[in-house]
């Protein structure tokens, strides 16, 4: 026997606004300095537009996205704070930055030259270790050019910096810090320095300059230490069947039963962010228990092994955000947090609840 449920929903993620709330507070508390929340990749997944719209609430100086399409559609939500685009400036996104009022990151000498004839903000990325985008630390003939531009009244709004592994290993934000204070000293003071995301954040003021740029935190996401939960993915039982001992379980045959046990077949798969590195490995909890995922986790369904509980077409599994929390799924699939909210799905419904003004 098949379903969808009563509603006709297969799965969906529900969205705790009032915990990424109490999360943002967290971070102010604890670090001192206002909120500039990273919103990129849809919210980490779960909708930018509501998330923003919920953060609102904090007096965030402005929001963080990755592309010029994100930044977009919160002008076209009607987001009206600052919009600070981290990729790295392109000259070709010039037009588009000035159209949505998009702040830019610049993180080279052609990129400032570039963009300061518009005289509008900018912000400017200084690489003390992370060895991904930005200026240099050490870089003395680009950091000069910087200079001499700051002096000369480009609209530098902001330099910032990003910590390389302030989540695993904080002793090196200080060597990362004393970096980024040596080429600060030689500049312009500009009105923003920020640099801690949720991991150096959480650590204190020491960090936090002006600004701090909390993601993962935000969201539920292990940062050093642990968030309130934010989402939980769910799913229907679609089809139930009682098998033998011996019989196997999805693509590949790479399950096999060891004894008579019901398989639970849940309406979401890899099409909707249940990571295929699950396959085998990762735990749904169902009724009062937690179960393992049986076989390969297919496009569009996932099975789990649930033995001889009862279950019936139409419950609802939970395969995180309760007792298989967000980050115990993501280290069965060999990943990170980031991962498993950044990959939902479409298909997957969004449902929000909580928040306040």
């Amino acid at each position: 026997m098949t379903s969808t449920g009563e509603d006709g929903v297969r799965a969906w993620v529900e969205v705790d606004l009032a915990a990424l709330q109490a999360n943002a507070r967290t971070v102010m508390a604890r670090s001192g300095a206002r909120l500039l929340p990273m919103v990129k990749a849809n919210g980490y997944g779960l909708g930018a537009v509501p998330v923003a719209r919920a953060l609102e609430a904090l007096d965030p100086w402005g929001f963080g996205v990755a592309t010029l399409e994100e930044g977009a559609e919160l002008r076209t939500a009607g987001i009206a704070r600052p919009l600070v685009v981290f990729t790295p400036f392109l000259p070709a996104w010039r037009d588009a930055c000035l159209a949505a009022r998009l702040t830019p990151v610049i993180g080279d000498v052609d990129a400032l030259a570039a963009w300061r004839p518009t005289g509008r903000p900018f912000h400017v990325e200084i690489d003390t270790g992370m060895g991904r985008a930005g200026i240099r630390w050490d870089d003395a003939a680009a950091l000069e050019l910087l200079r001499r531009n700051l002096r000369e009244g480009a609209a530098c709004e902001g330099v910032f910096m990003h910590f390389h592994s302030a989540d695993v290993e904080p002793a090196t934000c200080d060597a990362q810090w004393a970096r980024f204070c040596a080429v600060l000293d030689t500049l312009p003071r500009p009105p923003l320095v920020h640099a801690a995301n949720s991991a150096a954040a959480l650590l204190g003021a020491r960090y936090g300059g002006d600004l701090v740029r909390p993601g993962i935190f935000l969201y539920g996401g292990l940062a050093g230490e642990s968030a309130r939960s934010v989402a939980t993915l769910q799913a229907r039982v679609v089809a139930v069947r009682r098998l033998p001992a011996g019989d196997t379980v999805s693509y590949g045959a790479t399950w096999l039963t060891e004894r008579p046990t019901t398989i639970a077949t849940l309406g979401i798969g890899y099409a909707d962010g249940v990571l295929r590195s699950l396959s085998g490995r990762g735990e749904v909890e169902l009724g009062d228990r937690v179960w393992p995922i049986a076989g390969r986790v297919t496009m569009d369904m996932t099975a789990i092994d649930v033995g001889s509980a009862p279950v019936a077409v139409g419950d609802i599994a939970t395969v995180f955000g309760g007792r298989v929390t967000l980050d115990r799924q993501a280290a069965l699939a060999g990943t990170i947090s980031y991962e498993l909210l950044t990959a939902l799905g479409r298909r997957v419904e969004r449902r929000y609840s909580g928040g306040s003004a």
